[in-house]
Order: C-alpha cells, then structure tokens, then sequence
C-alpha cells in the first residue's frame, strides 16, 4: 500500500505523523491512509531530544505499538540508520518485523542533530551513505520502501550537491527521494524539481514552507506530503493549557467540556470487543 502511495499512485499522498498508539489511531481515525513515524516526536514523547538520545530499539519498539494500532501503512523516520551500513541493516530488519512499510534515511553523521537546530550538519560521504542504503535494500529488498533523504540544502550547500546526491542514492537502490529544506517559501523543493525531473518520486517536509499552496505540489509532481510533527506539537499545546488551567482553578469542572470523554477513549480502543471475548472465552460453557 505504501509503495502504491509513494511510488506509484499518480495522485498527491499525505502522511500524518505519529508517535505512540495514540496518535496514530486519531489520525486513522481521521482519515488519513499512512503515517510518518516521526524521530523527533517519538523522541519527545520518550522525554528526549531529537539528537540521537533515543536508541534505535526504542524507536522500534514506539513503531511497533504505531502499526499496530494503526492497521495502516507506516513509513519510519530512520535519521542516518544510527551508524554505519551494519547499523542501518539491523534498523531496516527489525522495522521489517516489526510491521513498518517504510524507513526513510538521511544523509547525515552520526550522532545527528534535528534539522532545524543550528548551523552544524556535516554530511555524510556520498559514497559511505549509498553503501547504508545499499546495505539496507540486500537486507529488505522490496520488503520496506527505501526513502532516501537529502540534508545537503539544510546543510548549505548549493542544489548541484543536492543534485548529485540525489542521483547518487537512485543508483544504490532508493526507492524514492526525500528533499529537506528549512526555507520558509517552497522556492529550494519546486527548483529541485525542476531540475531533478522526477526520476524517482519525491517527498516532502514543508513544516518551514507550511504557508505554500498544496496545488504548487501537485504541479511540481511531488509524490507525498509529510506533516511530520503535527499531533505532537497539538498534544503538546493542550496539554499545557490544561495543566496551567487546573493548576490555578483548582478544579476540572471549566476543562470538561472541551477535553475528550472517558467514553470516547474506550470506544477508540473498542473495549466492547474485550467485553465480548470475555463472554466467549470466560464464560463456563455447558458439556456437550
């Protein structure tokens, strides 16, 4: 489904972050048919910062309990594949097991740094990183789609090296290309475009560039959209709001209203169905 979706649907796909079981059930609940198993948000929600801190047995375990609560296809946010080609194998299998359709890695050294935090983002040597990608497509083969991400215009570098990373990762065996921008207009992803002239299908984060039309996307022929750090950040700003608001009204009774009903938590999860296995399961039956 997720290949469909990225590789070969002619139509623009969108991805909803997630980050826990949670999240990933409100965003199918909404509608959406695919997700992004953010780093930065798993990272959060474990307590840590989006620098590496998290190991990689923690984001599969986090993906995990994702997919299965998703029952959706689920592409995962792999930052560099936490160290060398036998690092990145390893992520690709276990997420592989673990369910993931997908794993996205990025051209960048390891330990790495969220890209929107300061100046400092080495690259990783094209040749060294086409081997992890290589590495990871004789490991899972067609199993899980292979993004390639691309750190060289977050970096500072100009879009020829963007350019030629691009190819570059083509050549080892991504399936599809992911171009980063921090720029708050989308000028960086439609000259890539341009210039790239859709040899493999493109994806894309505009969580700077949010303010751009969707219809420039589509006229570019950009493959799929991430909203890559939505729920977190929306769960992070109530849970403030509510936390401030009862700290100082000392009750519950002005939040009530407009915070989700224990109803509602349990119809999500369809605790009816528990009730139902219980009778079948519990429940003495009579010897024939």
């Amino acid at each position: 489904m997720l290949r469909d979706q990225i590789c070969s649907s002619s139509e623009l796909t969108f991805l909803m972050e997630a980050h826990d079981g949670l999240s990933a059930a409100i965003a199918g609940r909404a509608g959406f048919k695919g997700l992004w198993a953010s780093g930065l948000s798993i990272a959060c929600s474990l307590g840590y910062r989006d620098a590496s801190e998290a190991s990689w047995s923690q984001i599969v375990d986090a993906v995990e309990r994702i997919v299965e609560s998703a029952k959706m296809p689920v592409l995962v946010d792999g930052d560099g594949g936490f160290g060398n080609f036998n690092n990145a194998r390893l992520l690709a299998r276990k997420l592989r097991q673990r369910g993931a359709a997908g794993v996205a890695l990025e051209d960048s050294c390891f330990p790495k740094i969220n890209s929107f935090i300061g100046d400092r983002h080495p690259l990783a040597d094209i040749d060294e990183f086409s081997g992890r990608l290589r590495a990871v497509k004789d490991t899972v083969a067609d199993d899980l789609i292979l993004v390639a991400r691309i750190e060289a215009l977050i970096a500072g570098h100009d879009m020829d090296e963007a350019i030629l990373r691009a190819h570059a990762y083509a050549d080892a065996g991504a399936d599809a290309i992911l171009i980063h921008s921090r720029k708050t207009a989308a000028d960086e992803i439609i000259a890539f475009m341009r210039a790239w002239q859709n040899r493999l299908p493109v994806v894309i984060v505009p969580t700077k560039y949010y303010r751009t039309p969707v219809s420039i996307y589509r006229k570019a022929r950009i493959s799929t959209v991430i909203w890559a750090n939505h729920s977190l950040r929306a769960a992070m700003a109530a849970m403030r709001q509510v936390c401030g608001r009862i700290l100082a009204e000392e009750t519950t009774a002005s939040i009530e209203p407009n915070i989700a009903t224990l109803d509602e938590i349990f119809e999500m999860f369809n605790y009816n169905e528990l009730a139902c296995a219980e009778l079948r399961y519990q429940s003495p039956n009579p010897r024939q």
